[in-house]
């Protein structure tokens, strides 16, 4: 199984272009997966430097509905005509950052017939699985934030209930790729305990805790380390708030930035 970043907040090499924003190709059982395509085209220019091609993508994966993980998809729209793309119910609701900022997918992109609905957990190859645990139990609170959706009632609270996560499993790796965990990857994980997961890749959404507030972070650090996965991270993650897992968690956590190219 080979993961590469096609986009993210930063980057190590020349070759390509950070953006913010979250892409991954996924390479697992000799298939190709696309798992977010970033704010823009960015994402398909740094593919095509790592010489991966879009056209031979068999499916794709929205994560959640927001602009920076979703709007690169009309790029791939016109370079890929047959994968299908696999969005969580509520993906192109009205989403706002308080007060009036819309942060949900690109107008263009609602309505067009290649995303493809999913309400629950669904296959969607050999060892590929998609998990929404909509209806789990949260062990820790799901903190909106300043996120709200926009409904025919005014402006809710977003629960992130448009929000899925792939699971993708090869030998005796079972990956799990998630976008921003905007429902805790400390719940994420708890969820996903049935699923044995190995490795986990992708944003943590730590970025808003102010450096003042890091402490809380210990217990997250423990409670990662408690399922003796390894962890890949980056984008909404924030770089100080990544630093300070690494000091908890060692060599069980890395950054993953744009270029990098991760084989398991």
């Amino acid at each position: 199984m080979k993961v590469t970043v096609l986009s993210e907040n930063t980057t190590k090499g020349p070759k390509v272009t950070p953006e913010f924003g979250l892409s991954l190709h996924v390479e697992c059982g000799g298939q190709s997966i696309l798992f977010d395509a970033g704010s823009s085209g960015n994402f398909a220019r740094n593919a095509q430097a790592l010489g991966i091609d879009l056209s031979q993508v068999d499916s794709a994966v929205l994560s959640h509905g927001h602009f920076d993980h979703a709007n690169g998809f009309g790029t791939f729209i016109e370079m890929n005509d047959h994968a299908p793309i696999y969005a969580h119910e509520g993906f192109d609701g009205d989403i706002f950052k308080k007060p009036d900022e819309y942060i949900g997918i690109a107008a263009e992109l609602k309505g067009n017939s290649r995303f493809e609905v999913v309400s629950e957990s669904r296959e969607i190859g050999e060892g590929l699985v998609l998990l929404s645990y909509d209806s789990a139990t949260s062990l820790h609170p799901i903190e909106s934030g300043d996120m709200c959706v926009k409904g025919e009632d005014g402006m809710r609270p977003d629960d992130f209930s448009h929000e899925h996560y792939l699971l993708a499993c090869e030998g005796d790796v079972r990956l799990l790729v998630t976008g921003c965990s905007h429902k805790g990857i400390a719940n994420i994980m708890a969820w996903a305990k049935a699923q044995h997961v190995t490795h986990v890749i992708g944003g943590f959404h730590l970025m808003g805790v102010q450096s003042g507030e890091f402490g809380k972070l210990d217990g997250l650090a423990d409670e990662l380390l408690a399922y003796g996965a390894m962890y890949y991270t980056g984008h909404c993650t924030g770089i100080e708030q990544y630093a300070y897992l690494k000091s908890r968690m060692g060599n069980k956590v890395c950054y993953a930035g744009t270029g990098d190219v991760l084989a398991f």
